[in-house]
This record gives C-alpha cells, structure tokens and sequence, in this order.
C-alpha cells in the first residue's frame, strides 16, 4: 500500500500563507468555496475585510475571522521527533509486513519529514505540515544533518580530510562536511543486532554534519575513504536535538523548538535567495563578456 499523502493542517512554521489555503485547512471547506468567501467580504485579517482571494495570513499571528467569528485553530500542525529503532521503515505501511512508523507512533496525520535508511537509527521529524516537509526535503534549503557513525578501522588525518573536502559517490562529488573524530563513543543504547566486529580491526566514532542528504550518502562516503559505515545514529536535524529519547520514544517538539527551526529555515532561505541573486549576476555578466568579444571579432 502506498503511503498517504500528507493531508492539510495550519502550518504553525509558514509564517504568511494564502488565505485560501488557511480557510481550506481549518475546515472551513474546498479552495473553491473559501475563495468565493474571500471575494464576498466574509473574511477578514486583524480587522480588514479581504476581497482578494491571493491575500496572505498568518493564522497564528494575525486574528482571522470568518463572518465575524475567530477561525478556529484546532487543526493545527502537530510536530513529533522519534528516535527511529533500527530495524524500522521510515513509513508508516509496507507491502512486505516490516515493522513501521505506526508501531511506535500512534498519531494520525504525521508523516516523516525525510528518511532514515532501514538499518540507520535516531532522529526523525513527524509532522502533517506540507510545507516543512518540502524545506527539509528539498535541497534548496539547506539544514545540517549530524550524524553520529561508528566506522571500521581509525581514520587517518588524510581521510578525514577528504571527508570534509567531499569523496565521489556514484561518479558526484559530495558537498564539504563537517568531521570530528570523538575521543569516547558516545553514550548510546545498545543496538538489538550486535554490529560486526573483527578482533584484530579497531573501531572509531565520528561526528558527520551534512548540508545535502543522498541515498545512504553516509555510508557511501565512509566506504569511499576505506572506512565502512557499522552503525549510524542521526543525533540533530538543524537545530533539533535527538536528546534522551529512548529508541522507539517520541515527544512533541516545544515552542522553543519550533521557533529555532522556524529562524533556521528563513535563514535558509535567505542564503538560497542571496545565492541565485549572485548567480542570475554572474551569467548576466557572463553573457555580457561573450557577446562583446563576438563583437569584437566581428569588427
């Protein structure tokens, strides 16, 4: 069975959003009646009554009323951070009878925002809200990923280096990441399937924090430097911390919370922003260089 579709709530995270959609996820009925309501006057944002069915709001900031009446908050995003167990699918169904999400989590109308691979344990956001999972998703917006990952033999200066200068993986290069090797392993549970280990190899824990997010891209990029991924446990999403949760444990994200990684994501979105503007510049530029050379050349 195919995983459902996240379903609309009110984005506590999104900050401004078109009233449309505001009305359509408070229940209030189809895209097409709301905009039909906006234009008759009925709705209004902090006192001024909107005609224009493209206005913008803040539920959660800003006052909302329906023919005189607050808009109704109750279905609101909810925000959950699981310590994903190894062993569990980052969904909620599968075909094949594995365990799932739903084993640990029993909330309706979350969905993981991002993945963690079978094998792979810890942090992992559950929400309803479309529109953080399209910003943690997408590459655009660009959140740190830390990774705690317990490798195979003792990196040398040379690979770690290499690491955080990024390896090729499947023929591209990684972006740079950030890399530390820990003096201790960290204070983990034990995972239910024993790694493996051979006698006569060491093993060592490092600390990854990546800025893009491929397939098994970890691991990959530890078997690049000649130092298999064992075990890996996601420890932070941006500024979201996995904490003291035991695995199979969730709790919701606080009001703290929430508001850090609502500033983390507008500061990636202003960089991203800042970084296309500098790039439109240049192939403007670019463009320029080349068409008065051809000139020259003509003349």
């Amino acid at each position: 069975m195919a995983e459902e579709e996240p379903r609309g709530c009110l984005s506590r995270l999104a900050g401004h959003q078109p009233i449309v959609q505001v009305l359509e996820a408070a229940g209030v009925g189809p895209a097409a009646s709301c905009a039909g309501m906006v234009r008759g006057g009925r709705v209004a944002i902090d006192g001024q009554v909107q005609h224009d069915p493209r206005a913008r709001a803040d539920p959660f900031r800003q006052q909302v009323t329906l023919d005189g009446a607050p808009l109704s908050l109750e279905n609101a995003c909810r925000y959950l951070a699981l310590n994903k167990p190894y062993g569990v699918l980052s969904s909620f169904t599968d075909d094949e009878g594995r365990p799932t999400l739903a084993d640990h989590v029993p909330v309706p109308g979350v969905y993981a925002a991002g993945r963690l691979d079978l094998d792979s344990e810890g942090l992992l956001l559950l929400t309803g809200d479309g529109w953080l999972i399209h910003r943690l998703s997408h590459p655009r917006y660009h959140q740190p990923k830390t990774y705690l990952v317990q490798v195979e033999g003792v990196p040398d200066w040379e690979a770690l280096a290499a690491l955080r200068r990024g390896v090729q993986v499947k023929g591209r290069q990684t972006a740079p990441a950030g890399v530390e090797m820990l003096d201790e392993p960290p204070d983990l549970p034990p995972r239910p399937v024993p790694i493996r280990e051979r006698q006569s190899i060491p093993t060592t824990w490092l600390r990854l924090v990546l800025m893009e997010g491929r397939k098994r891209q970890v691991r990959h990029m530890t078997a690049a430097v000649g130092h298999p991924t064992l075990r890996l446990v996601r420890a932070a999403i941006g500024p979201i911390q996995l904490g003291n949760l035991a695995p199979g444990e969730w709790r919701e994200l606080s009001p703290g919370e929430l508001d850090a990684l609502r500033k983390s994501l507008s500061v990636a979105a202003r960089q991203a922003g800042d970084a296309e503007r500098v790039g439109r510049r240049a192939s403007r530029g670019g463009a320029g260089r080349s068409k008065s050379k051809r000139q020259r050349r003509t003349q």
